[in-house]
């Protein structure tokens, strides 16, 4: 069996939210985190900056509103198949995401992926401090965390799929044998290997002998 590597992004990609979305609704900050979101698609922020300060509005927010935001999360369809499809094949599938390991560990969990890596936020006394506590992951960690899983496996990254959505993720997607856009913005499209533009990720499982394999 071919041994190789399928990494994902979460937020929009392996789930159909925004996390950071769902949490400023439940703190009553959606608008705060949308003008935000606004300037970091115009360039004036970047994804750490934008996410430090989006952070910064759930201060003083109860820990329970995660639970509330695990029960509004959608996995993305063909998520599970397509965990299953890369088991079947003799791969791994792991994912990265800017969003938060509270959020991820328990999807990652029951789709059975191998290994997965997210920010987490700051708590103190059962509330958000508005702070992230420990290393950030942006773009260069996400590249990071495949290279290194690759190189924990022995598999070549030209053994590697890359599947994600925005900015955000082209770092790991340059460095991978195979780079997927899902129903990504333009920028992505336009350096992705391939694309889907329907909201089915067992259709990736198609790519699998598309990089040097």
């Amino acid at each position: 069996m071919a041994r190789f590597i399928v990494v994902c992004d979460v937020d929009s990609t392996l789930i159909e939210n925004e996390v950071i979305d769902l949490l400023a609704e439940v703190a009553g900050t959606s608008k705060e985190v949308s003008a935000i979101t606004a300037r970091a698609m115009r360039g004036d922020l970047d994804f750490t900056e934008s996410l430090v300060k989006r952070v910064e509005t759930l201060r003083g927010t109860p820990v329970t509103a995660f639970n509330t935001v695990l029960e509004q999360v959608k996995v993305t369809q063909g998520a599970l198949a397509l965990a299953q499809s890369v088991h079947e094949a003799g791969g791994f599938m792991i994912a990265v995401s800017g969003g938060f390991h509270e959020i991820v560990d328990p999807i990652a969990t029951q789709l059975g992926l191998d290994a997965w890596t997210a920010n987490r936020l700051e708590i103190l006394d059962g509330v958000f401090t508005g702070r992230l506590y420990g290393p950030i992951i942006d773009a260069a960690a996400k590249a990071n965390y495949l290279s290194a899983f690759a190189k924990s496996k022995r598999i070549p990254l030209t053994h590697t799929i890359a599947v994600g959505d925005g900015a955000n993720d082209l770092a790991m997607m340059s460095m991978a044998g195979l780079s997927v856009a899902f129903c990504a913005k333009p920028v992505v499209r336009e350096a992705a290997s391939v694309h889907i533009d329907e909201r089915d990720l067992s259709l990736v499982a198609s790519y699998f002998g598309r990089s040097a394999m």
